[in-house]
């Protein structure tokens, strides 16, 4: 969103979106599902296999974006999409999708649906509900826990919104910078992200098994 024209008005779409369905459903949860099975799955446990191989999986992709063996499809893939994009100039219709041309206008209504859906409870939500349930600290301290932990989750986006807000200039400035920056650096850190994010997960799966 930060990428895109208005992300002002895209991040307040998206963060309303977001606290709609975290927030009821982890009340609903918290209050009424106790001993649902929904709830039950927030006890599961990664294992360390699991780890291994999903570090094994961010290395291979590391290693792909380094040594550049993903370049034969991309440029597949790029000369599909210029000839599709041909057609549809040439039939005269728009060359970019609904929701891209709703997001380029700014419309929020895009991204609420995008932050409801990508925010129903997940693992580390119910076990955070399950946590609260067991603490039984009372029904205003609950549904204060429930809006601290909804806020926190989406931390990334409030603070870039606040200095929007307060600061919109500067936020604008460093903005535009990271765009600059996204265009000449986005696979060098994806490389070393997908590294790190690699050698974490088999150091722990490793060091778990020992």
């Amino acid at each position: 969103m930060l990428l895109l024209p208005n992300p002002k008005r895209l991040m307040v779409g998206y963060l309303l979106g977001a606290y709609t369905t975290s927030i009821t459903l982890g009340l609903v949860i918290v209050f009424s599902l106790h001993n649902s099975s929904t709830e039950s799955t927030s006890k599961h446990k990664v294992s360390p296999v699991e780890d291994i191989v999903v570090g094994l999986l961010a290395l291979a992709i590391a290693f792909v974006l380094r040594t550049g063996r993903d370049q034969p499809f991309q440029e597949r893939r790029r000369a599909k999409k210029d000839a599709k994009l041909k057609a549809r100039e040439e039939a005269g219709k728009p060359t970019e999708s609904l929701s891209l041309r709703m997001l380029g206008k700014g419309d929020p209504k895009v991204t609420f649906v995008v932050g409801a859906v990508l925010s129903f409870p997940g693992v580390s939500y119910l076990d955070a509900l399950d946590h609260i349930h067991k603490l039984n600290p009372g029904t205003v301290a609950i549904i204060l826990l429930v809006l601290f932990f909804c806020l926190m989750q989406q931390i990334l986006l409030e603070v870039p919104l606040l200095s929007y807000v307060f600061a919109p200039e500067s936020t604008q400035d460093r903005v535009a910078r990271f765009r600059a920056w996204m265009g000449h650096k986005c696979r060098p850190a994806a490389v070393i992200g997908f590294a790190v994010i690699g050698l974490v997960l088999i150091a722990r799966g490793v060091i778990t098994l020992l």
